[in-house]
């Protein structure tokens, strides 16, 4: 088991929102992104989220741990987050360091020195995810989906998605390029907050329309 801190993984996600400078711009494709989103979950009363990014390493891990969270903080239990890349590498170990300062639990449960396998939770509830890097149309990704591709490259690199109901473009800034240098910590920290706060927004933008 992988130590945390005790930073509340609530607290951490209501900080972020209401710190958080969004454009304009962004919230109004974020709306648009939950409008979709409502309209194929009251079909059904539930929906799979798939983020999209080419190495499954950062981002889109990032934005699904947080719609994992999302979906228990806002009672919509029946949105299901999952994420995957145009190819796999591994769930990066300054993702997984972000995540644990923001309160998640990461138990190993099964080790691979090129690709681990985790069960995240955090405290006070009995449900968790999977996470480890794989790709957009692995069998443990629950399909149809609505994508969602949080980085440029897989936007290019997935020019046809044979699985998603609908697709957007969500892009953030990869924190990757500070991996070996003494900022990793600080803009993993700010990468974190922001899909944080975009995920809140978004959910918030859900639970709005369908209650």
């Amino acid at each position: 088991m992988i130590l945390i801190s005790e930073n509340s993984t609530k607290n951490f996600f209501e900080k972020a929102f209401k710190k958080a400078e969004i454009t304009s711009g962004r919230k109004k494709l974020l709306t648009q992104i939950a409008e979709k989103i409502t309209s194929e979950y009251e079909k059904d009363a539930k929906i799979n989220l798939n983020f999209i990014c080419t190495h499954n390493s950062r981002r889109s891990q990032l934005a699904q741990v947080w719609g994992f969270f999302a979906a228990q903080y806002f009672d919509l239990k029946t949105i299901y987050s999952f994420s995957g890349g145009t190819e796999t590498t591994a769930f990066h170990r300054n993702t997984v360091r972000t995540l644990q300062k923001a309160g998640f639990t990461f138990n190993l449960v099964e080790f691979s020195h090129q690709n681990p396998r985790y069960l995240i939770s955090y405290k006070g509830t009995n449900t968790s995810i999977i996470g480890y890097s794989k790709l957009f149309d692995d069998q443990k990704n629950n399909s149809p989906f609505v994508a969602i591709t949080t980085c440029d490259t897989a936007d290019v690199n997935c020019p046809n998605v044979p699985q998603a109901i609908h697709r957007f473009h969500l892009p953030f800034v990869d924190p990757k390029y500070s991996d070996k240098t003494e900022q990793k910590e600080k803009v993993y920290l700010q990468t974190n907050k922001k899909i944080a706060a975009e995920i809140f927004f978004l959910f918030r933008e859900i639970k709005k329309i369908v209650t």
